[in-house]
Parts: C-alpha cells; sequence; structure tokens
C-alpha cells in the first residue's frame, strides 16, 4: 500500500511512519518544517520526506493526516479534490497494529511517557506471554516483543515503536487525551480499545481544547467504556481527579494504587518498600528496591507498570530486575551535563503543567540534598502560555533557590486578555522572597543563569557550593541547552 503522512515531523507521526515502512508498506511524508531529530530518522528510515506540495498525494492508496493539520493545507485540499481515503494517526494506529492485541494503554495529565516506557521495559525484559514467568533471555527474539507506541526516545535511545510480535500479545501505547484530527475533535487514546488501562492523574490541561475540567474528565470516563470484562482498570485512586473518573467503575477488575488501602510503595533514601494487592484487596507481592528513577511521582509510575507486569505474569524478580535496570526516558530528569568535580549538574525535563514541574523540583531537591536549584521555566505549551494556571506557576517554583523565566513563547498565538503574564509570577514569587527574574527571552535566560554562575564562582572554582540547574520546558528552550551544557561541562 503507498501511505502518505501530511505532517510527519512530529516525533507520534514519524514513528508511524517508520512502523508502516517496516511492514513492507511504501511510505512518503511531507511536513512545513522538517528538523532534527525526526529530519535525521527519517532520512535514515529511506522514508521520503518533503515540504507540502499537492503533488505528494497523487497516485497514493491512504493519506494520514497529523492533528495539527487543517483545512487550507494544500496537500489535504487535494486529496480531498481527489476524493483519497483519508485518516488520522490514532485510526491508523488501530488499523494497522492494535487490532487483535491486547493493549496496554497508559492515560493521564502527567506521567504517561514515562509509565508507558516502563511498562514495556518490563515487559519486554523478560519477553513474557500470557501466564507466563520465564527468566529473562540474554537475547530475545523480536517476535517475542511486544507492541509499543510513545511520545519519546529512551535514555539508551529506543525509538519508542516496535511493531508487535507474533509470540506476544501485548501492545503498549501512550495513550493522548488531545484531540485526533481536523475531522475528529474526539481525544486520540478512545481509538486504542485498551485491554489494561493505567490513569496516572487527571487534572485540567489542554485549555485550548477543553472547555473546563469537567469537559477534560468526561474524555477519560469515555475511554473506561472500552475496557473489556476480562480487562483491568488500573487508576492511580491518590489522584483526586481519577478518583472521581472512576468511582461507580464496575466492568472490570480494578486494581487502584497510590493508597495505603490499596498497591502503594514508599520511599526511603534510593530503597522503595512496594506492596501489590489483586483486585480482590489481598496482598499479591511484598519487595524492596532500588528503582532507578527518582521522585514519588516515579515511585507511583513504578507502582503501575508493576500491577500491569502483574497482570501479564511476571514474577517478583523480573519485576525487580526491570524496575532497576530501567535506563529512563529523554527529556525526562536527565542529566546533560555536569562540571569535572560535580560542584554544577545540568538536569532536562519535560515539565511543563504546574504539577509536573512542582513534582520534578522536589524531586531534584529529595535526590540532590544540598544543592542550590536554579530553576529554569518556558512557557511553551498551549495551555501553560495562557493565564489558567499564573497562581499555580507560582505555587509550583516556589521550592527553587532562583527562578528565571522567559516570556511565553510564540506571544501572538494567544490574545492578550488570555496571555500568561511572566512578569506578574516574578513579582509574585519576589513578594515572597523568593529570588526570580524576567529574562524576556531565552538568550537572556541563558546570560542571566552564566552571569549567576559565575558571580558565585560555581563555575570556575572547584569545590565551591553546589548547584543544580533545572530546565523545564515542552520544546527547545531556545536551542539555549548546548550552551549550557559547555557552560557547566568547563567547569
Amino acid at each position: 500500500m503507498k501511505v502518505h503522512l501530511i505532517g510527519v515531523g512530529g516525533a507520534a507521526m514519524g514513528n508511524l511512519a517508520a512502523m508502516l515502512k517496516k511492514t513492507g508498506h511504501k511510505v512518503s511524508g511531507s511536513d512545513q518544517d522538517l528538523y532534527p531529530p525526526m529530519s535525521d530518522r527519517l532520512r535514515e528510515w529511506k522514508i521520503d520526506a518533503n515540504p507540502f506540495r499537492a503533488a505528494s498525494v497523487k497516485n497514493k492508496d491512504l493519506v494520514i493526516v497529523g492533528n495539527a493539520i487543517s483545512r487550507g493545507n494544500v496537500e489535504l485540499e487535494e486529496a480531498l479534490r481527489l476524493g483519497l481515503p483519508i485518516t488520522s494517526m490514532a485510526s491508523a494506529l488501530q488499523q494497522f497494529f492494535l487490532k487483535g492485541r491486547k493493549v496496554i494503554v497508559v492515560a493521564g495529565t502527567h506521567g504517561k511517557t514515562t509509565t508507558s516506557f516502563l511498562t514495556d521495559y518490563l515487559l519486554s525484559q523478560s519477553a513474557s506471554s500470557p501466564g507466563a514467568a520465564r527468566v529473562a533471555k540474554k537475547s530475545t527474539r523480536s517476535s517475542d516483543l511486544p507492541g509499543l507506541f510513545v511520545g519519546g526516545v529512551r535514555a539508551d535511545g529506543h525509538p519508542g515503536f516496535r511493531i508487535p510480535g507474533k509470540n506476544n500479545p501485548y501492545f503498549v501505547i501512550e495513550g493522548d487525551e488531545y484531540d485526533t484530527a481536523f475531522f475528529d475533535k474526539a481525544s486520540k487514546f478512545l481509538h486504542y480499545r485498551p485491554h489494561h488501562l493505567i490513569l496516572t492523574s487527571v487534572e485540567y490541561d489542554h485549555a485550548d481544547i477543553f472547555h473546563d475540567l469537567d469537559h477534560y474528565k468526561q474524555a477519560f470516563r469515555i475511554l473506561l467504556r472500552w475496557i473489556p470484562p476480562n480487562g483491568s482498570l488500573i487508576p492511580c485512586l491518590k489522584d483526586a481527579g481519577v478518583s472521581d473518573v472512576c468511582k461507580n467503575y464496575g466492568f472490570s477488575d480494578l486494581l487502584g494504587y497510590g493508597k495505603a488501602s490499596v498497591s502503594h510503595a514508599s520511599r526511603r533514601g534510593r530503597e522503595v518498600q512496594f506492596i501489590l494487592k489483586k483486585s480482590n484487596g489481598k496482598d499479591d507481592l511484598k519487595f524492596s528496591c532500588r528503582p532507578a528513577l527518582i521522585g514519588s511521582h516515579n515511585t507511583l509510575n513504578a507502582v503501575a507498570a508493576s500491577l500491569v507486569a502483574r497482570r501479564c505474569g511476571l514474577s517478583q524478580n523480573q519485576i525487580i530486575n526491570g524496575l532497576e535496570s530501567f535506563p529512563g526516558v529523554l527529556r525526562r530528569q536527565q542529566i546533560r551535563a555536569r562540571s569535572a568535580d560535580e560542584s554544577v549538574v545540568f538536569m532536562e525535563d519535560f515539565a511543563h503543567h504546574p504539577t509536573a514541574v512542582k513534582e520534578t523540583l522536589q524531586a531534584v531537591r529529595q535526590s540532590y540534598p544540598g544543592y542550590r536549584v536554579i530553576a529554569l521555566y518556558e512557557p511553551r505549551s498551549a495551555t501553560s502560555h495562557r493565564n489558567v494556571f499564573a497562581t499555580e506557576y507560582v505555587d509550583s517554583l516556589q521550592s527553587a533557590d532562583l527562578v528565571l523565566l522567559p516570556d511565553v513563547f510564540n506571544r501572538k498565538k494567544v490574545s492578550s486578555d488570555q496571555r500568561l503574564d511572566v512578569k506578574k509570577i516574578v513579582v509574585e514569587l519576589n513578594r515572597k522572597g523568593k529570588s526570580a527574574k524576567f529574562c524576556k527571552d531565552p538568550a537572556g535566560v541563558f546570560q542571566a543563569l552564566k552571569q549567576d554562575l559565575n558571580s558565585q564562582g560555581r563555575v570556575s572554582k572547584s569545590g565551591s557550593v553546589k548547584t543544580m540547574i533545572l530546565a523545564m520546558s515542552n520544546g527547545g528552550f531556545g536551542g539555549i541547552y548546548p550552551q549550557i551544557d559547555e557552560l557547566v561541562s568547563r567547569g
């Protein structure tokens, strides 16, 4: 089949293009701009990708449209004029890869990418099949591995997708609540038909799509209706939004987590004690280990992934081995650089929702005691550059010793009455006795950071006060990361 993807430059669409190519389809794609790393990967996968042009869709058997594509796009208009079959990314995943599989969907406001990767890692490390608890092999055949589709890259370079093996019934997928396509405004995850559903959190997000919290919750309530009676719902009952969405649920087994009455975990330093329970409330497993991921939010993610692993037949030892050896996820608490004496460390994170910002800062505080924490935050996402969370961002950033903030990304996308006033956040932080500075743009953030480090001798003088630089953005933060890498490394 000749398949063309409009909007192939995005991580998810690019991954789908690769999966289609690997399964024998003739694949092409297009986007307004193609940047590394996806442009490099498309070239590596030998997928022809070009700027938008009407001729690209001619003679195609199927056109897949990304959710960022709207009417007026020259390729979309030509595909409509020619009467070509058109579908969305989510529908294409169901059509080509999810059909007939036991799909494990990881949904929620926070933690989807990390929990999806961790769940897949547990299953793939043990190459599990229903009811099996085999010892992980040194070389696992691809036919034994679950399918995978995640909008990220694992820290060891795994690209975030995998064709499901014929001997493994499972497919792990990150369940995005954002809309599907120009013709389908329902959430993408409604196309995935979960067999097992992890629900990590439900807090208002995507203000450009959902009118209010109730509208947002309704998408998750509808998702719950897809779970079959022999599947399971795995909700974080510590989260008020999740508890509300899941109240009165009774279609399948429910394995809650996050509270003492259900499956939970407690952390003491690096050591974490896990208690996993069955759907009837009885204890299943009790064990201690040292998970690779830090922070209380990642401890919850580990409990969720472990519960799914048990449903898929993994043993206690397999779960422990996976939790302790998980390589992590790029852009999630990723250490990018450190000085030779480790007096300065630079960490990058994808956090952009105020809750994620707060939890990431708390995790850093817990894991790097004695470090002075400098928080760099870029209001970039469709929600974070609106004023809906102005008060929450002040609270989220308070635990940092110094906060450096640029103005919102692409001010023209939001009207002035809805736009986040970053200067007011800085003023409010200062009023509360916190050190914060408005820097206009990312370049200004880098200059302010450089000045702070040099003025206090944290780059040039070995043995000085330890500093953690935590940069948070769902984008590229104006391209300043390589500059910070160099600044820190040469110290």
